[in-house]
C-alpha cells in the first residue's frame, strides 16, 4: 500500500482536482473491470467536489450505468433534509447523472434515516446488508471492492462520522450507528474502520486552517483512538488531498 500527498493552492482548486483525480479513476476502472464503487462523503470540500464533478467534461466520458454510489456516514434525519449528505450530493451531482447520465437509481445506495429505520442500528444493519449484497465471492470483509472511498476530515481529526474516543471506534460489523456525536446532530450511521480499510483507495479531502494539526498528526501515525483519519488506509494507496492552508502545520 503506497501513500501520496497532494497540495493544492486553495479548496476551490482542491475541489476542481480532486473532481477530475475522481472521474479519471472511474474511467481508469472501467477500461479494466466493472462495476465501480464509489464511496461518496458529505462536509463543504466534498460537496464542492461533486458540483464540480458536475461541470466536468469528464463527466460524459464515464458509462455511469456501470457506477455504484455508497456513502461513508450519515447524519440519522429523515430522507430529503437538506442536512442529509444523500440530498447535498444529490443537489450537487448525483440527480444530475440519474436524469440524463444513465445512472440506474438502483445503483445509488443511501444510508436510510428514520424516515425508513427505527434507529441508528437498524439503519446500520440494513446498510450492512446491501453492502455485503455486493461484496465479491469469499470476501474477508463484506463489502464492495470499493475503487475510491472519499473521506473528509474535521478539525478533530474525525472522519466518516468516527470521532475521537467515541465507542463507534472500536465497532464491529462494516457500519455502526453513532450516539452521542460531539458534532450536531447527535445520531448517525457510518462505515467502521472495518469498511474503510477494505477499500482499494481511500481519499482524504481536507482544507483549511483548522484541519493542519490534525492532518499532520494523521500522517505522522498518532494513534486513531486520537486523531481516527490517522486509520483511514487502502488497500492499494492512501491519498490526502489538501489545500495550502491544511498542509502548514503550526
Amino acid at each position: 500500500m503506497s501513500r501520496l500527498v497532494v497540495v493544492h493552492p486553495d479548496a476551490d482548486v482542491l475541489a476542481q482536482a480532486a473532481a477530475a483525480r475522481l472521474l479519471t479513476r472511474v474511467l481508469d476502472v472501467q477500461s479494466v473491470r466493472r462495476p465501480v464503487h464509489v464511496v461518496l462523503t458529505g462536509g463543504t470540500v466534498g460537496i464542492k467536489t461533486l458540483a464540480a464533478a458536475a461541470v466536468s467534461p469528464l463527466v460524459r466520458a464515464v458509462d455511469w450505468t456501470g457506477v455504484h454510489l455508497w456513502w461513508g456516514d450519515e447524519r440519522f434525519v429523515p430522507s430529503g433534509h437538506a442536512d442529509r449528505n444523500e440530498t447535498q450530493a444529490r443537489e450537487a451531482l448525483v440527480d444530475a447523472l440519474v436524469a440524463s447520465a444513465g445512472l440506474p437509481e438502483a445503483n445509488v445506495h443511501p444510508m436510510p434515516g428514520p424516515d425508513v429505520a427505527a434507529s441508528p442500528e437498524e439503519s446500520a444493519a440494513a446498510y450492512a446488508e446491501q453492502l455485503a449484497a455486493f461484496a465479491p465471492e469469499g470476501a474477508e470483509v463484506p463489502v464492495p471492492a470499493f475503487d475510491v472511498l472519499l473521506l473528509g476530515m474535521g478539525p478533530d481529526g474525525h472522519v466518516a462520522s468516527l470521532f475521537p474516543g467515541h465507542e463507534a471506534l472500536q465497532a464491529g460489523g462494516t457500519a455502526v450507528g453513532v450516539h452521542g456525536s460531539p458534532k450536531p446532530p447527535p445520531e448517525r450511521v457510518s462505515l467502521t474502520f472495518d469498511a474503510i480499510t477494505a477499500a482499494r483507495e481511500v481519499w482524504v479531502v481536507a482544507a483549511g486552517a483548522e484541519k493542519a494539526e490534525r492532518a499532520a498528526a494523521a500522517l505522522a501515525g498518532q494513534p486513531v483512538s486520537e486523531v481516527p483519519a490517522a486509520g483511514a488506509t487502502g488497500t492499494e494507496q492512501t491519498l490526502w488531498l489538501l489545500d495550502t492552508a491544511a498542509a502548514d502545520a503550526p
